[in-house]
């Protein structure tokens, strides 16, 4: 059997409804010949007589009018499936799949995504929550098609965009001897903190790494109590007495309800980016385009 050809069972429909070569062969642009030879041909391969012919025009058979029934729902259905693209690839229907890092949870990212899904209902979204370098690893493997993560890696291998400005602060209890250094709108150095303990987050983390890089640089390695593997865990701990605590600034939300004091850090190196990334090599689907669009457009770099 040959291959269905959408070409020819239109030509059929067009004939079923006019009865007529010649009409439909106007109508479609072509010779009389063309259409009758597309008809012989077909029937030929079918092994039956689709139309009855005679001086009056052409009729369908039985068999023809399976044949032209069966057309119809073809057609109808490459039609259905043509417009089921369509919305593929204009960004209303597909998927996103989301790797990112608890710092972008907690800040804007929740706002976007509803606002993303609330104009692209048709996108199924998945959130993976991960370290940014498991989340950088997905993207290498697939498994995701769009990474936000902190700003402290390579990303040789990725296309970026800024997402979201976030600085480090330090927290401490109000009883705490830092806590007297710690005034309203001011910054506070690096070097005022590293002679007190600290609770320790994510080992190995990018919070984590940041910090301990910047005490190697200042050549007074941080003097770590304990460690623990989330911030609301590091906030209860701080509060405890154990120590000090560092959090990005879309983290400070956890402090509500605590008599915790902070401050920004002051240095260059405290003030981060969180940004948006693919693997350059991936192609960029319409869902990925849009997301990443709403994320450029909705952006507001810190002043």
């Amino acid at each position: 059997m040959a291959p269905f050809d959408s070409v020819t069972a239109r030509l059929i429909l067009l004939l079923a409804e006019t009865g007529s070569i010649g009409r439909a062969a106007e109508r479609e642009g072509i010779a009389s010949s063309a259409v009758s030879r597309r008809v012989s041909d077909l029937e030929a391969r079918l092994g039956v007589v689709l139309f009855d012919r005679s001086a009056h025009g052409v009729k369908l058979t039985p068999a023809g009018e399976a044949y032209a029934e069966g057309c119809r729902t073809v057609l109808r259905a490459i039609a259905d499936l043509d417009a089921v693209m369509a919305d593929f690839g204009s960004g209303h229907r597909g998927s996103l799949r989301l790797a990112c890092t608890s710092s972008a949870l907690t800040g804007r990212l929740p706002e976007l995504l509803a606002r993303y899904a609330g104009k692209y209902p048709g996108i199924d979204i998945a959130i993976a929550e991960m370290g940014a370098a498991k989340a950088l690893l997905a993207l290498d493997e697939g498994r995701a098609d769009v990474a936000i993560v902190s700003d402290n890696y390579d990303f040789t291998r990725f296309d970026i965009r800024p997402f979201e400005d976030e600085r480090i602060w330090v927290l401490a209890p109000p009883d705490h001897p830092l806590s007297a250094q710690i005034e309203p709108r001011k910054s506070l150095s690096f070097d005022a903190v590293t002679p007190h303990a600290i609770v320790g987050v994510h080992h190995s983390g990018s919070l984590d790494r940041l910090l301990a890089e910047a005490a190697a640089k200042a050549g007074r390695p941080l003097d770590e109590a304990l460690r623990v593997e989330s911030f609301p865990a590091l906030v209860r701990m701080v509060e405890a007495g154990f120590g000090i605590g560092f959090l990005r600034s879309t983290s400070l939300h956890l402090l509500a309800g605590t008599d915790l004091v902070c401050a920004p850090l002051a240095e260059t190196w405290a003030m981060r980016q969180l940004l948006v990334a693919r693997r350059k090599s991936s192609p960029l689907s319409a869902a990925m385009k849009s997301f990443i669009q709403l994320c450029d457009e909705t952006y507001l770099p810190s002043a």
